[in-house]
C-alpha cells in the first residue's frame, strides 16, 4: 500500500534525520523531494503545493531548527500536516440509529461498489446489526445476481424486486421489507455507469429523496488516482455524499486519491477496501494512514486485526501446551491458519513499526501454502509425534503434498527449532519473567 510514496518520503528524510544540525537550505532541499514524491504519486498539484508550503512554514522555525533532534522534528511536522491533509481527526462511519436505517452506496461501474455493499453488511452484522442487501442496480448484467450470491455467502437477506421494476420503487420496497422483516439496516446497491451522466444522477437524487438515507457512501477505485478525485468532485456537486470509500487500496502503490480527496472535495474517507475477501475492509483513520505512509507502522490496526481473528479459548489452550512443552505440528497448523485470517503477510509486516528501515521484504505467500500441504499430508499421529517420521514416511508426505523431501525436512527442522524457543518461553513464563503469548496468532 503506497509503496512508491513511502519510499520517496523516507529517502527525502534520510539526509535530515542523520544530521545533528539543520539549515533552512537542508529543509528546502528535502521538501523539494517531498513535493516531487507527491506529484509522482498523482496527488493534486494544488494540494501538493499547499502541503509543502505549510510544512515549510513550520519546519524552518526556530523551535525545529534549534531543537536537539531537528531532523526528527521535521518528520514530526510532516506527519502532523499529512494527518491534517488526510482528514485530521476524521469523521468515522456513524453506526445507524434509525430502524430501519438506510445506507445508500453509489459510484461508477467497476469501482467495487457491489462488493463493498457485502463487506459493509458483514461489518454491520459483526457489530450487532441485522442488514438487508438491496439489489437496485437494474442496468449492469448480473449485478443483482452477484449481490444475491454475496448475501448467501454471508447468510444475510437480499431484496431485488420484480423484473422491470424501477430502481426507486425497488429501494422503497426494500425499506418497507426491512421494516416488516426485522432488518434494521437497508444497504442500497445503486446503479453505476462507466462515467458520470445526467440520467444516473437524476436517478440517484430520486432514490435519496424517497429513502432519506443516513449515509450516502461514494465508492472510488483508489488505483485510478486523480480520476477518482475528479469523479468525487462531480458527485459532491449533485449528490453531496457523506463519505467516501476507497476500494483496492491494497493494490495502490501511489496514494494520490487518498491524499487528495479530503482537500479537494471536503468529504471524509470512511472506509478502505484492502483485499478481495469480504472481511478485507478497514475503517479509515487519517493518523494511522499517515504513519503507514511515512513508514512508522500501524500497531493499532494490527492489534485490531489480531483481536478480530483471535480465538481466546484456543489461545488459552495453546498457552497451557507451551507451559507443558507439548506443542505439536497440529498446534503449529492452527496458528498458521490464525495468521492467514488476519490478511496478506505483506500488509501485516507494513503495520510493524521499523519494518520500513529493514527495506522491502518479499513475502512468499506460496511458502505458507506448501507448509499447509505438507502438514495436511500427514496422519494425525504423525502431526502429534513428528519423531516417528522416518525416510519412507517423509517420501510419502512429499508425494502427497506435491513438494520435495527437502521441503519436508526443512519444515521439520524449523518446527524443532521453534519448539526449543517455545520451551525457553515456557520456562520464563513459569518464573514470571515474561508473559506467555501464542506464536503467530499473537
Amino acid at each position: 500500500m503506497f509503496d512508491q510514496l513511502s519510499e520517496r518520503f523516507q529517502n527525502a528524510f534520510r539526509t535530515l534525520t542523520g544530521r545533528g544540525k539543520l539549515t533552512e537550505a537542508n529543509v528546502e532541499e528535502a521538501l523539494r523531494e517531498v513535493r516531487r514524491a507527491l506529484l509522482e504519486a498523482d496527488v493534486n498539484f494544488k494540494v501538493a503545493r499547499s502541503f509543502v508550503e505549510d510544512v515549510k512554514a513550520r519546519a524552518i522555525g526556530d523551535e525545529v531548527l534549534r531543537s536537539v533532534t531537528p531532523g526528527q522534528q521535521v518528520v514530526k511536522v510532516v506527519h502532523e500536516e499529512l494527518v491534517r491533509l488526510l482528514g485530521g481527526e476524521g469523521e468515522p462511519f456513524r453506526m445507524p440509529s434509525a430502524s430501519p436505517a438506510v445506507i445508500m452506496v453509489v459510484g461508477l461501474q467497476g469501482s467495487g461498489k457491489t462488493t463493498f455493499c457485502a463487506k459493509l453488511a458483514r461489518y454491520l452484522r459483526k457489530r450487532g446489526k441485522s442488514p438487508l442487501l438491496v439489489a437496485a442496480d437494474t442496468y449492469r448484467p448480473a449485478a443483482q445476481d452477484q449481490l444475491e450470491k454475496l448475501a448467501a455467502q454471508l447468510g444475510v437477506p437480499a431484496y431485488r424486486g420484480a423484473a422491470g421494476t424501477d430502481p426507486v420503487t425497488i429501494c422503497e420496497g426494500a425499506v418497507a421489507e426491512a421494516r416488516s422483516g426485522g432488518a434494521d439496516v437497508a444497504i442500497l446497491d445503486t446503479a453505476g455507469r462507466l462515467h458520470v451522466d445526467e440520467e444516473m444522477m437524476v436517478e440517484l437524487e430520486r432514490i435519496r429523496e424517497s429513502t432519506s438515507p443516513e449515509e450516502v457512501l461514494l465508492v472510488l477505485d483508489s488505483m485510478t488516482g486523480q480520476d477518482a478525485v475528479n469523479v468525487a468532485g462531480e458527485f459532491v456537486e449533485r449528490l453531496d455524499f457523506t463519505g467516501a470509500v476507497l476500494s483496492k487500496l491494497d493494490g495502490d502503490t501511489r496514494g494520490g486519491a487518498a491524499v487528495s480527496l479530503r482537500a479537494v472535495t471536503g468529504k471524509p474517507i470512511k472506509f478502505a477496501g484492502v483485499g478481495e475477501k469480504l472481511d478485507a475492509l478497514e475503517t479509515f483513520h487519517p493518523d494511522r494512514m499517515a504513519s503507514r505512509i511515512l513508514g512508522m507502522g500501524d500497531v493499532v490496526t494490527l492489534v485490531e486485526r489480531v483481536q478480530e481473528s483471535a480465538d481466546l479459548e484456543q489461545a488459552a489452550k495453546l498457552e497451557e501446551k507451551l507451559l507443558k512443552q507439548s506443542f505439536t505440528l497440529e498446534d503449529f497448523f492452527e496458528q498458521l491458519q490464525a495468521v492467514k485470517k488476519m490478511g496478506p503477510l505483506d500488509q501485516l509486516m507494513g503495520m510493524i513499526p521499523g519494518m520500513s528501515k529493514v527495506g522491502k521484504i518479499d513475502v512468499d505467500e506460496g511458502a505458507l501454502g506448501r507448509v499447509e500441504a505438507i502438514i495436511n499430508s500427514m496422519t494425525p499421529e504423525e502431526r502429534r509425534h513428528p519423531s516417528i517420521l522416518d525416510g519412507s514416511r517423509r517420501k510419502r508426505i512429499a508425494r502427497g503434498s506435491g513438494t520435495s523431501v527437502q521441503d519436508v525436512n526443512r519444515l521439520l527442522k524449523q518446527f524443532e527449532t521453534m519448539k526449543k524457543m517455545m520451551k525457553q518461553f515456557g520456562k520464563m513464563g513459569k518464573t514470571g519473567k515474561v508473559p506467555i503469548s501464542p506464536p503467530f496468532g499473537m
